[in-house]
């Protein structure tokens, strides 16, 4: 599956390297501190997870934890290319 950008150009697969299993992992495992956030690079979503976490003493950390669980099983449910085109080229911050 060839992965096409909105202006229609191919996008190679070498150009855009899949950080899916990842981001995956860290979202299941660390999901209420927001990590799998800064690997994609989405800094401000990442920062939200962490302050609701520590802000709340660990009780918003139940659920930041499920909203990081969920995004985990997504991204690792998702092909590369999938995955690539929607949260690296297109940056679909939020499930």
């Amino acid at each position: 599956m060839e992965v096409i950008d909105e202006k229609g150009n191919v996008i190679p697969k070498q150009s855009e390297e899949s950080k899916r299993v990842l981001a995956g992992i860290l979202g299941i495992i660390l999901g209420s501190l927001g990590i799998h956030k800064f690997i994609l690079g989405y800094t401000t979503q990442g920062i939200i997870m962490l302050a609701i976490t520590v802000v709340t003493c660990g009780i918003g950390g139940a659920l930041t934890s499920l909203i990081g669980l969920i995004e985990g099983i997504i991204y690792l449910t998702k092909s590369d290319e999938e995955f690539v085109y929607t949260y690296q080229t297109n940056k679909k911050e939020w499930f």
